[in-house]
């Protein structure tokens, strides 16, 4: 094969096996940062550099007998799949601070990280509180302008991402396997809302199935692109809770979401509140801990025309339509809003809900609703 370009240097390096990222930044970092030095370096200085041996550098000079590159590149452009690399504007800034970046990322989407990301992970064997709760935080931080970043997992990842989405927000989702594979596979509908949205991405190259290893992987860079790891149920066991070590090693700020004491899908949050992770019950809460100011708060969403003034952004028009009701901020039970919007029982108690989790109106004890703006 003629010489290679610096971007597929990049792509070759980064799919090579039992070279893992901190060996890769060595090399670059040894070799002056241009990983084409790396593929014309002779064996004895790439194993002058730490972490290199003989397995690793014959892997380097031998690179064509484990990856084959025109088939990858062929499969990207049929697949629309982005290779962004370090020194590219769309990597994300945060990630390039950890002490393990990744090289490059495979990319579908278009989003490029212009606002402050925030991570929401949890259990995949979630309870009803959990997935309401996840929804809740992720559409509330969409709305505020923050990307919400999750790992499209069953559970509080899928509820997280949701969230974002249901008011028109960014997400990103991190996966630990290759961008042409979609696991769990009920997800695809979600997983292709996500990467017109917002984006989709992975270390790993096209065809990697997930494992222990790639998961771990994978959750160190979800947690280092990001101020902050929000934990919405887990077990002390989770996967969550590595997602939530990650954080605490990188320097970003830990929250966790407290449960019920006798569940546990809530034990790993509150031994992470007990370590010192920042309870968490509602987004106030970690505004507060993130301390945005000015210019450096992301500008929430603009609110679509005909919005009524004080409501949130992204209203459908029956949500609209009934937030209106509101406006002479008296409380209203649903028998009330039934006869002044028209709406049947069943879509009025889906507005209803809806919001709530957009926080424009809140349920009272006496089962009336109020406009909270």
């Amino acid at each position: 094969m003629s010489e290679l370009t610096e971007r597929q240097a990049f792509l070759v390096l980064n799919a090579l096996p039992n070279i893992g990222p901190i060996t890769l930044n060595r090399l670059l970092e040894e070799l002056g940062g241009d990983p084409r030095a790396i593929f014309t370096s002779a064996r004895g200085r790439l194993q002058s550099v730490k972490g290199v041996g003989s397995m690793i550098s014959e892997t380097i000079a031998d690179w064509p007998r484990y990856f084959d590159l025109k088939r990858e590149e062929t499969r990207m452009a049929q697949s629309q799949v982005d290779f962004i690399i370090g020194g590219d504007e769309v990597y994300p800034n945060l990630l390039r601070e950890i002490s393990d970046p990744p090289i490059a990322l495979y990319r579908k989407g278009r989003y490029d990280f212009t606002q402050p990301c925030i991570a929401i992970v949890g259990s995949r064997s979630t309870t009803l509180y959990g997935m309401a709760t996840a929804k809740k935080i992720g559409a509330e931080l969409a709305r505020l302008g923050f990307c919400v970043v999750s790992g499209l997992a069953r559970g509080i990842d899928t509820a997280a991402h949701e969230g974002a989405l249901s008011v028109g927000g960014k997400t990103a989702a991190v996966i630990a396997n290759g961008l042409d594979i979609v696991y769990p596979p009920e997800n695809l509908g979600l997983y292709r809302q996500i990467e017109e949205q917002g984006v989709v991405l992975s270390e790993f190259p096209l065809g990697r199935r997930a494992d222990w290893q790639s998961s771990a992987m994978r959750n160190r860079i979800l947690a280092g692109m990001c101020e902050a790891t929000v934990v919405i149920e887990s077990d002390v066991d989770g996967g969550a809770m590595i997602t939530a070590r990650f954080a605490g090693e990188q320097g970003r700020l830990l929250f966790a979401v407290p449960g019920r004491i006798d569940q546990a899908s809530s034990a790993g949050c509150h031994q992470l509140i007990r370590d010192g992770a920042t309870l968490l019950t509602s987004v106030d809460d970690l505004l507060s801990e993130l301390n945005y100011l000015g210019g450096l708060r992301p500008a929430p969403i603009s609110k679509k025309p005909g919005t009524p003034e004080g409501a949130p952004s992204n209203l459908t028009v029956d949500e609209a339509r009934v937030y209106t009701c509101f406006a002479s901020g008296a409380p209203l039970t649903p028998d009330a809003l039934a006869e002044l919007t028209g709406l049947a029982v069943a879509p009025l108690s889906a507005v209803l809900m809806m919001l709530e989790l957009k926080r424009a109106i809140a349920k009272r004890a006496d089962g009336a609703f109020e406009a909270l703006s």
